[in-house]
């Protein structure tokens, strides 16, 4: 492939964007067969892996791993997953960027996220991949896109502008607050696109309304909060379609919706897997697990990167005709650690026990209260009869005495979670 093909990069025509006679797809990568893009991929990963273990972190992470032998999803799977606090660490001894930025890497902004972490930028082409979810929201040339995210430290605003200027469409670059001004400029200038958190928009909304006076904006493209089916019908009702992407600052975009609206389409420029809590191990199609991503973003190739976050992949594909897998969107977070009679139990844990039984399945720690003492239940699938078979590993693993209750396979929730907190802290 050619590397803007192989990385999902900018780099395409403004004709193939929005507009008069645009097509429905940004580009051929979005509706290749499986088995095209599993050759692509095969074709890609081993230069990616080799490439990445220029950087000092990530050939530490790599250590003894083989590019050549890395050519699907499957085979990524035994590779080690890096984490936030992998790459906090990382940061602390080594400042700014911890020794993952691989040989030769260029960049033109740095911006800090929570933690403080901190992630680079590029700017002159589409690098965070969002000009794809731009497109699928019919956002393109002749639109002016007021950009209501922030500009200032953290890159949600130069995502969306990235991505903006990738279809051909302008920029208002407003980002977040002083809504009457916001207000003023969507009217006067004629904007027809909000790009922005989900509830913002319903504040510009709302206020314009109380100012008399009636926006043009016929499309919204959201990220970084939830969005209720009861707004998007609100705005709907106000005739403005609104979607949603999946995206991170250290991944760029991960996911987003089409006009099907049926789950998240996966990025091109990324893969994805959904492993089980405090594991790399994959999951069943449908079981909820952790977003672990693998970015083919050669400036900053992060491998078996995990989110953190819960979703679950989605069998077929979406009716809009693109073909990629799908995931059911955000699903609450994968860090479920909680302290219980004093002590963390953290889902790495929960993992071991399971790993230690062959016969169990999954397996669930409940955390609720007796009168005022904490209290410990660990639910087990498996076919066997007797708990007092799992208490000597739960007290070894988990360094704490609790009920066992042992549990059909299956009868556990699907919702990705291995540590349950019943208390009450009301």
């Amino acid at each position: 492939m050619a590397r803007d093909q192989a990385m999902g990069a900018g780099g395409h025509s403004l004709a193939s964007h929005q507009g008069q006679g645009a097509p429905m797809y940004f580009d051929a990568l979005e509706t290749r067969s499986s088995d095209q893009r599993a050759a692509d991929l095969a074709q890609a990963l081993p230069g990616l892996i080799a490439h990445a273990k220029t950087a000092p972190a990530m050939a530490a992470s790599l250590q003894g791993v083989d590019p050549r032998a890395i050519t699907s999803v499957e085979s990524l799977a035994a590779l080690p997953v890096i984490r936030k606090s992998d790459l906090s660490a990382a940061q602390k001894a080594h400042p700014p960027l911890g020794g993952y930025l691989p040989a030769g890497a260029a960049f033109e902004h740095v911006f800090q996220s929570p933690g403080p972490i901190y992630e680079i930028g590029r700017t002159g082409t589409d690098w965070w991949r969002m000009g794809r979810f731009l497109h699928a929201c019919g956002v393109g040339r002749g639109d002016i896109v007021q950009n209501c995210f922030g500009y200032h430290l953290t890159p949600a605003g130069m995502i969306f502008e990235s991505g903006a200027r990738a279809v051909g469409a302008s920029v208002l670059p407003a980002g977040t607050g002083q809504t009457d001004l916001q207000v003023r400029a969507a009217v006067d200038i004629g904007t027809t696109a909000y790009a922005g958190t989900p509830d913002y928009l319903k504040i510009i909304l709302d206020r314009a309304d109380e100012m008399g006076v009636r926006l043009a904006i016929t499309r919204a493209a959201v990220g970084g909060g939830a969005l209720f089916p009861s707004l998007r019908q609100e705005y709907a009702d106000r005739g403005i379609l609104t979607l949603q992407c999946y995206a991170t600052a250290d991944l760029g975009n991960i996911a987003y919706e089409s006009a099907a609206m049926e789950g998240m389409i996966l990025d091109e420029g990324v893969i994805v897997e959904i492993v089980r809590p405090g594991t790399g191990d994959p999951v069943p199609m449908g079981e909820v697990g952790e977003v672990v991503v693998t970015t083919l973003n050669r400036d900053y190739p992060l491998v078996r990167f995990a989110t953190g976050d819960l979703s679950a992949l989605m069998p077929g594909q979406s009716p809009c005709g693109r073909t990629n897998l799908r995931i059911r969107g955000w699903l609450g977070r994968a860090d479920q650690t909680t302290k219980i009679k004093g002590m963390f139990v953290r889902p790495e844990q929960v993992a071991e026990f399971v790993a230690r039984h062959e016969e169990v399945a999954r397996a669930r720690v409940i955390a609720s209260r007796e009168g005022e003492m904490d209290a410990m239940t660990v639910q087990v699938e498996s076919r066997a009869t007797n708990p007092a078979l799992y208490e000597g590993s739960v007290l070894e693993v988990l360094k704490l005495r609790g009920k066992i209750e042992i549990v059909a396979p299956g009868s556990l929730p699907n919702d990705g979670k291995v540590i349950e907190d019943r208390r009450s802290y009301g």
